[in-house]
């Protein structure tokens, strides 16, 4: 056994599995993609730590972005019921390793990135290590990728103020989407689920995850 793949052991069995993340499906998943093939050569040796690691500095205005914390993730990932007939669409998928993740559980994944250097970073390695049932789309997150819709799940990789309609819209009827909404200590994972054109959500577990840019919450008005 490599080093990397007892250190993706010992994160599955340390992180995951300590904190709930008991579905033998996604345990899989997580055990076959290897983290570290997704973080910058200067960070390969933080790959499995339990923090979220910076894949792409703050410029031109944007925020920094990040892998998500092993723990939170596959929290979200579980409570999202991936099936194997699912078509999924991952919201902000950095250098790539959600949807790779995602891709071992779903029939097939778009990938939507708005930083073109990340988008072209997730095509690269995604092709490279083989996850041919990812597409990689550059595009504005918060506007999700309505060209492929309708999915039977959203997910989306960080926190976020306030989902758009534009993303329930591509749900399937039936479908589900998972998010984070609130910042810090506030925030909260919650599933969302489309019934009959109609959106109803249920509360999963509190989470303190990095921002998404582009679901910032409008300033209200003040007199």
């Amino acid at each position: 056994m490599s080093d990397f793949s007892d250190r993706r052991l010992k994160m599955v069995d340390g992180q995951l599995r300590t904190t709930d993340v008991n579905n033998a499906a996604v345990i899989d998943a997580f055990l076959a993609v290897p983290r570290e093939a997704f973080v910058p050569a200067a960070r390969v040796e933080f790959a499995y730590i339990d923090e979220d690691i910076e894949v792409a500095p703050a410029r031109d205005g944007q925020p920094a972005r990040f892998l998500m914390e092993p723990a939170p993730f596959g929290k979200l990932v579980q409570l999202a019921e991936i099936r194997p007939s699912d078509f999924v669409l991952d919201v902000g998928c950095a250098t790539g390793y959600s949807s790779a993740v995602l891709s071992r559980l779903a029939s097939s994944v778009v990938a939507v990135e708005s930083d073109p250097e990340l988008a072209r970073r997730a095509t690269d390695t995604l092709s490279e290590l083989g996850f041919d049932n990812v597409a990689v789309v550059e595009a504005p997150l918060n506007a999700g990728y309505p060209a492929e819709a309708p999915y039977d799940v959203v997910f989306l990789n960080g926190a976020v103020d306030e989902i758009p309609d534009a993303l329930f819209a591509q749900l399937r009827d039936g479908g589900r989407l998972v998010a984070v909404v609130g910042e810090g200590n506030a925030g909260v994972a919650q599933l969302f689920l489309k019934t009959g054109g109609s959106v109803s959500a249920r509360r999963g577990f509190n989470a303190a995850v990095r921002r998404l840019p582009g679901f910032e919450r409008a300033p209200a008005f003040q007199f």
